[in-house]
């Protein structure tokens, strides 16, 4: 019979150690997903490929999201040193790849290799946290936290721009080796002081394959639709439907497997269902403005790459502060979710403002929606964490963060070629010529392009996925916070 591991009590210089390495490997991943976005218009104008520039962003994606859960149970079966160990390995050889890349195909392979890295970083270090830091303390390390974050957002725009226009567009992947280095040398030494939960599991195989084969299916019929190929053509209903073919394998997996990939007990649990899809769509919503933004602001308002970069701060930041502000709101209050219940409330209605006058508002009434409408999305990032791993045992806590951040990821994939095909979409009829209004943006024209019902379309698809959100925060329940040495919380009935 399995005796129930309870978390060792680590002192306080040996948390602050942990967190410290683990908060650089965390920033890899975070630094990815916004120094990327600025670059795009200058990578699309010196590879000589705008139609299929958005699979820089959707390759990383889709194959990051895929082995999420894997890394989470990989953690749980030997440990999160050696998991993590292996993504920064790989996320690293991807960046170098990247950097060599001569041609939009290969920059794309590439970017899928290093998403297989980049698809640990982020889950993993949210998982040792919640290895050392039991939910009740978490708001005390929001600071922590909320570096990786605050970094990311405000330099990743700025030097992502500012490579690309005065540099080279290489050079947002080069910058990622002195961090990683410095991130392997760290983490290899402390993540040994971590508390050890591992038990005897066997990796369910063939259902990780039917997932990730499900899930790029999906990924793959979305970002191509209405682009590639028509919604209706035979390979686009094919892959549709191969993944809804794929996702019921799964689903039977999970049902009659010994030991399935996703336990049912983490699946079926309200708080875990909930607050994933509550970050399924919040999250999903941020990380597609944080790609449509830019063309936004160099479309619309003329501005630079470098100037983008500057715009986009404002957006970015308010999420940090709004994640960090309900962090530790959580520590003072019990019933810490009304803070992502009102944020995302007033989130959404700041976006609706910009899906109402998409290019009526100026570049100062554009910024303070924006700043309201991330403090109004970061409030979820640390209510949902913390809410899931409150729920389930320790051992448990690798696979349902993978869960949860699978979950984060998927709905930022979805989201992001949803708001692309909206956008191709919506622009179809309205650019002169049938020329691609991404070409025409990448080219610096836009004259005689009407874009507003074109990015408007875009912000009502980002307001309705955190109206989603929100519903779903609602539905979630609160379960008591656990300090040191208590038991995951039960759920009556």
């Amino acid at each position: 019979m399995e005796q129930t591991v309870q978390p060792a009590r680590l002192a306080q210089a040996q948390i602050r150690t942990i967190l410290f390495g683990v908060v650089l490997a965390m920033l890899l991943g975070a630094l990815d997903q916004t120094i990327v976005a600025t670059a795009l218009p200058t990578i699309g104008r010196e590879l000589h490929d705008v139609q299929n520039l958005s699979w820089i962003v959707t390759a990383y994606l889709l194959t990051s999201t895929a082995v999420t859960p894997l890394y989470g149970k990989l953690s749980d079966i030997h440990g999160r040193r050696w998991a993590m160990m292996l993504a920064i390995a790989i996320f690293l050889g991807g960046s170098i790849a990247c950097a060599l890349s001569t041609n939009i195909y290969v920059l794309i392979a590439m970017r899928g290799l290093q998403g297989l890295g980049g698809g640990g970083l982020i889950s993993l270090g949210q998982t040792i946290i919640g290895d050392v830091v039991p939910p009740r303390e978490r708001g005390r390390y929001q600071a922590y936290f909320a570096s990786i974050f605050v970094t990311a957002s405000i330099a990743g725009p700025v030097l992502g721009g500012f490579f690309a226009e005065h540099l080279h567009w290489s050079f947002i992947f080069w910058i990622n080796l002195p961090l990683g280095l410095a991130a392997y040398l760290l983490t290899n030494h402390v993540l040994k002081l971590l508390p050890r939960h591992e038990r005897p599991h066997r990796i369910d195989v063939v259902g990780a394959l039917l997932m990730v084969v499900a899930t790029v299916a999906l990924l793959l019929a979305l970002s191509i639709g209405g682009d590639t190929g028509a919604w209706t053509s035979p390979a686009i209903i094919g892959l549709f439907l191969a993944s809804l073919v794929f996702w019921g394998l799964f689903g039977l997996r999970l049902a009659r497997a010994a030991e399935p990939f996703i336990p049912l007990s983490v699946l079926g649990h309200s708080v875990v269902r909930n607050g994933v899809l509550s970050a399924f769509f919040a999250v999903g919503a941020m990380i597609g403005l944080s790609v449509y933004l830019p063309l936004h602001f160099e479309a619309v308002l003329g501005l630079t790459a470098s100037q983008s970069g500057l715009a986009l701060i404002g957006f970015m930041g308010a999420t940090v502060a709004g994640a960090t502000t309900a962090g530790r709101i959580m520590v003072h209050v019990e019933r810490y979710k009304r803070a992502a219940v009102v944020g995302m409330a007033i989130g959404t209605l700041a976006l609706v403002m910009l899906a109402i006058w998409p290019t009526q508002l100026s570049l100062v009434g554009v910024e303070v929606v924006l700043v309201v409408a991330g403090l109004g999305l970061g409030t979820v990032y640390p209510i949902s964490t913390t809410a899931v791993q409150n729920a389930v045992p320790p051992h448990q806590l690798g696979t349902t963060t993978g869960v949860l951040n699978f979950f984060r990821s998927l709905g930022s994939a979805i989201l992001v070629a949803t708001m692309g095909a909206v956008f191709l979409a919506t622009a179809a009829a309205r650019v002169p010529g049938g020329t691609s209004v991404q070409a025409v943006i990448l080219q610096g024209g836009g004259e005689g392009v009407d874009f507003g019902p074109i990015f408007g379309a875009v912000f009502w698809t980002a307001a309705i996925s955190s109206a989603l959100g929100l519903v779903f925060m609602i539905l979630m329940k609160e379960l008591p916070l656990r300090g040191h040495n208590h038991p995951p919380a039960i759920e009556a009935g």
